[in-house]
């Protein structure tokens, strides 16, 4: 492991200096791994783990778009795709990765194919660490482990590809075998993760959870609508407000953020840019930091996991969530959006 200076507090963190590709192959060399769920992680944690030369199945409902989309991504069915239960019974190593709410549903189903030294393997501690209110309560036989990029999936294949991959965390629930450690790392190199660091089931899931409804999306979407919605109150056109609040952010200042820091897109925009943005944020960070400790009580809680459990089980979730995404998309600052980009000189080709 190196240790690595962030910010004056030392971390552990393992690169591909320390723990090579080849490695990661010898370890899995004998392991047989099945990517459960072809939705979100799924897809590029399998075809990453395929493109390295891991001995990859996957296990998915037979007939769904998700099963049809295995097929065109070169998994064979009665081959190297299956149902969830046979691609779970022919593994050494199962990744569960279906949804939260279709773990719960499949677990009974799941648990009997695990045997003795096997490994059971999440990219979210939400089952695990919700037990109470999730019953996957794992055999004391095998392993638990997790791998949880901090992307998604479509950009864990986008960032494989070019080379690059996505920063992940890692952690062992339990280690029957002796080998828990070694597995989670080797199955993080594998699947393309750009540097691993160590947490647990508890922390992943209660920062994922928190960042998730915070700054990466809830709070993202919440703080967008505002700055427009002010801005056309006060007369601004759609396509004034929305460059205004979006799209100098996605296409121009979040890349500065991301190449150096915060610190030196600051450097690189005007200063009446600088001195607001300075004098501004201390009130901003002070206005939001109440709703951030009490998102963060309602995820150790547990409150947070028994709404979306709720939600998710309900017959016509489908169908609320569509709706739901379609009042976001129609809005007038999303059809904005459209336009925006329909714009771009690579859109207008």
């Amino acid at each position: 492991m190196a240790k690595i200076n962030f910010g004056g507090v030392w971390e552990d963190v393992v690169t591909s200096e320390e723990f090579p590709l080849d490695k990661a192959r010898q370890i899995l060399a004998g392991e047989i791994i099945a990517v459960l769920g072809y939705g979100v992680q799924g897809p590029a944690q399998a075809l990453n783990m395929r493109d390295n030369g891991i001995s990859v199945i996957v296990g998915q409902r037979k007939g769904g778009k998700s099963w049809e989309k295995a097929v065109q991504d070169g998994f064979i069915p009665d081959e190297t795709l299956f149902s969830l239960e046979e691609a779970a019974d022919r593994a050494t190593v199962v990744q569960y990765l279906i949804s939260d709410a279709g773990q719960v549903a499949a677990w009974p189903r799941i648990m009997p194919c695990l045997r003795e030294g096997d490994a059971l393997y999440f990219s979210h501690g939400f089952g695990i660490v919700y037990r109470d209110q999730t019953a996957i309560v794992p055999p004391a036989n095998i392993d638990v482990i997790l791998v949880a990029p901090k992307g998604s999936g479509r950009n864990v294949r986008l960032n494989f590809l070019d080379g690059s991959g996505i920063n992940a965390s890692y952690a062992v629930f339990q280690d029957f075998t002796g080998r828990a450690k070694e597995r989670a790392l080797a199955l993080g190199v594998a699947i393309g993760s750009g540097y691993l660091f160590p947490t647990t089931f508890e922390k992943e899931v209660h920062s994922d959870l928190t960042g998730e409804r915070g700054v990466l999306m809830g709070c993202l979407e919440g703080v967008f609508e505002a700055q427009y919605n002010v801005l056309r109150k006060h007369g601004h056109s759609p396509s004034e407000a929305f460059n205004e609040t979006v799209e100098e952010l996605t296409q121009s200042l979040i890349r500065l953020v991301a190449e150096n820091g915060m610190d030196w897109m600051y450097a690189n925009c005007s200063t009446t840019a600088q001195r607001g943005a300075l004098d501004w944020r201390h009130r901003f960070r002070d206005a939001v930091t109440p709703v951030f400790e009490e998102l963060y009580e309602r995820v150790v809680s547990g409150e947070e996991t028994r709404i979306v459990l709720e939600a998710n089980s309900a017959s016509d979730y489908s169908e609320g969530l569509r709706k739901e995404l379609d009042e976001m998309k129609n809005s007038e600052m999303w059809q904005a959006g459209a336009a925006v980009r329909g714009l771009r000189p690579e859109n207008r080709k």
